[in-house]
């Protein structure tokens, strides 16, 4: 346990008549954002996983009287989904609860401590785009061994990309992502409908990414073209800011794959309190446990210039 515990020595103002306000670290806070991110489900079991397996391969040409060919499937790899227990809290001694003379100051201090939980999921869920392009996530091990955003992720069908441009964010670029993405095949080399849905940026590629995606005309040349990102609807879920995002030229586009990256709600966020036999200290916590990972890497295509 961190911290220590609030007296009426930590906020002696609030123990005398006439204070007009207590300004607090207190701002609007954006909408929830990690729901762009990932698809959530809800789970009941202490961890989830998830195994892959391949597909069959193509057919092949029977001769006349030749026996079929028969080919088989077999599992690939698998994900673990383990849910972390993720708690924060704050303790009031009985005297400064009992002597503080502004409900305000103690209804603040749960809704801080809401704001706290809530940006600490935020800040989880971005993690694993943060370090998708090496690192190993601290409580995430991608399934085939490679880093989620790579060149070389192993299939029986060869070394697969979704990582095809290392780039500053351009319409070039969003292009060579779109193609990667409309190319893509499974883990045979049979062809898989991918779609890119959405572009999520850091807030420093906002206006670029707006002026790339929503130009009548193509953005940055003299030239008397069309958009073409525009007029297709390339990302028909449009452009998602994340404050969160640590890489401020990163960007990533979510696809329509199947088992892409999910968010699992074990528990959701409760908030208790208590007061201790012996010192009669008010205690406040709040609780919840979730997890955050991707089964199918072509769930999200990336770029990070170097």
């Amino acid at each position: 346990m961190a911290g220590g515990v609030i007296t009426t020595g930590n906020v002696p103002a609030a123990h005398w008549p006439g204070v007009h306000a207590f300004v607090m670290a207190e701002y609007d806070e954006f909408p929830t954002e990690y729901t762009d991110l990932y698809d959530t489900e809800t789970s009941k079991m202490s961890f989830e996983k998830d195994v892959a397996f391949t597909s069959f391969g193509l057919a092949k040409v029977k001769t006349q009287g030749g026996a079929v060919d028969y080919d088989s499937e077999t599992q690939d790899y698998s994900v673990t989904y383990n849910h972390l227990t993720i708690g924060l809290g704050f303790i009031v001694t009985r005297e400064e609860y009992d002597d503080n003379l502004y409900d305000m100051v103690g209804k603040r201090r749960a809704k801080r401590l809401g704001r706290s939980m809530r940006q600490t999921t935020e800040v989880f869920g971005a993690a694993l785009y943060n370090l998708g392009f090496g690192t190993t996530s601290p409580y995430f091990t991608s399934g085939d061994g490679v880093a989620w955003f790579s060149t070389i992720h192993p299939t029986k069908a060869g070394l697969q990309s979704n990582n095809p441009v290392n780039a500053d964010i351009s319409e070039t670029a969003l292009e060579a992502i779109q193609v990667a993405a409309m190319s893509a095949v499974d883990g045979r080399g049979l062809t898989a409908k991918l779609i890119a849905e959405s572009l999520h940026i850091h807030p420093s590629n906002y206006f670029e990414a707006n002026r790339i995606l929503k130009s009548v005309l193509q953005n940055d040349t003299a030239n008397n073209a069309v958009n073409v990102l525009k007029m297709v609807n390339a990302f028909p879920k449009g452009i998602k800011m994340n404050h969160y995002f640590t890489s401020t030229g990163a960007y990533f586009v979510r696809t329509n794959a199947p088992n892409g990256p999910t968010h699992f709600e074990r528990r959701s966020m409760e908030t208790t309190r208590e007061n201790d036999f012996d010192t009669e200290n008010l205690k406040v916590k709040s609780t919840k446990r979730e997890s955050f990972g991707f089964t199918d890497w072509r769930g999200a295509f990336a770029s990070s210039p170097s």
